[in-house]
């Protein structure tokens, strides 16, 4: 009897003991409900991400290797299934694009570097880095081009977006020799995949709370192929009352964008215009090291540079700059709801760039890719 009044004792206290621990920390609790929620700790993810990478050709191993060390320093809840995909390394083949692509499908989600194209012809004309794109459809590919502050250009504050169909146009890979010394190369334009780009554009213009879209064109002279790209752009464009719909020739647009990029905000193009521009407009804000870019279809996303150069001549060097690659890194971990991290990586690589002090060769500085990959993880606010 009196062992089991002692154990009913000891219980009670137990309790009234573990009760008044956990007050303190029930009352720090309400305490903080009252508080700014920035100074609350960051809800942590569940589980971890899977995302395939493949670095590419070039400076692209160096950049996913600051991209990792950021993720790294900022406790990212992501993990890396890397392939080694190169057409100019030998180290592509029909199985290693399944691999990727298998990785691709199963985690839905990617990000990569430049696929290098070479210009001799081996007998195939699409290159790995078009068979992955039309594979897994990926159509629309958008490129956000905006100004970083701190880094003065001829035209600051800009933001605008440069959405690009990218499955089809010029790049259908249809060419032949008909007889010697001539050569057809077609241009494939379809109105399901131009109403499918067009729906793209304006729907990306109404989630964003954009004002305007502008169709690039070159209709004067390819009357029927650009001709249908317009039409299918206005037949969509009557479905969206509340954005502004224009019109401009590529050539036309092109100086437009050197003159005065401030009139524009969402422009929708076919493939190689699309091309072409992305890598004008990156030029405007600071070139592709700075310009971060991403492709999508009905289920994949694709996380890029916005201006895709593999940079050779800078292999090995540590110069090349991470901003793009690092702000592809950061939209992705939007993408994948993981907001607090993405807004972490991104503000810690513009405050980097705002601060002057650590900046590569490109943006007019002296630091290394090492140095400025430091930079940004010293500025993390973790």
């Amino acid at each position: 009897m009196m062992a089991a009044a002692l154990r009913g004792s000891l219980v009670t206290l137990a309790k009234g003991l573990s009760a008044a621990r956990l007050q303190p920390l029930c009352a720090r609790s309400l305490s903080l409900a009252g508080q700014n929620v920035a100074e609350s700790p960051p809800a942590r993810a569940d589980s971890t991400f899977k995302v395939t990478m493949v670095p590419g050709d070039g400076v692209g191993p160096e950049l996913m290797t600051a991209v990792k060390d950021v993720f790294k320093a900022a406790d990212v809840p992501v993990e890396f299934d890397e392939f080694h995909l190169s057409e100019v390394q030998n180290m592509a083949s029909e199985e290693k694009l399944e691999e990727v692509l298998s990785s691709m499908k199963n985690n839905r989600v990617a990000i990569k570097g430049k696929i290098h194209t070479p210009m001799e012809y081996k007998g195939e004309l699409a290159s790995y880095e078009m068979r992955l794109r039309r594979k897994l459809d990926l159509f629309a590919n958008v490129v956000h081009v905006n100004s970083l502050p701190g880094y003065s250009t001829r035209h600051n504050n800009l933001d605008l977006v440069i959405i690009r169909e990218q499955t089809e146009g010029e790049y259908s890979s249809l060419e032949h020799e008909s007889v010697s010394g001539v050569v057809e190369c077609l241009k494939i334009i379809t109105r399901e995949k131009s109403r499918r780009i067009a729906k793209f554009a304006f729907d990306y213009a109404t989630k964003k709370g954009r004002s305007k879209v502008t169709a690039v064109h070159k209709a004067n002279i390819m009357k029927l192929a650009d001709g249908l790209f317009l039409q299918s752009c206005a037949e969509l464009a009557e479905l969206y009352p509340k954005i502004k719909y224009e019109t401009i020739i590529i050539d036309n647009c092109c100086m437009q964008l050197v003159q005065n990029p401030y009139q524009f905000d969402v422009l929708v193009m076919p493939n190689l215009y699309g091309n072409i521009i992305d890598n004008l407009a990156a030029g405007l804000v600071g070139g592709a090291g700075v310009v971060p870019g991403e492709s999508y279809s009905a289920e994949y996303a694709v996380f890029e540079t916005g201006a895709r150069h593999p940079f050779a001549q800078a292999v090995g060097r540590n110069i090349a700059n991470p901003t793009a690659m690092l702000l592809s890194a950061s939209n992705m971990l939007r993408h994948l709801n993981l907001e607090y991290h993405s807004n972490m990586v991104s503000e810690a690589v513009r405050k980097v760039i705002k601060q002057g002090k650590v900046r590569t060769s490109d943006l007019g500085g002296y630091a290394s890719s090492d140095e400025f990959t430091r930079a940004v993880i010293a500025n993390l606010a973790v």
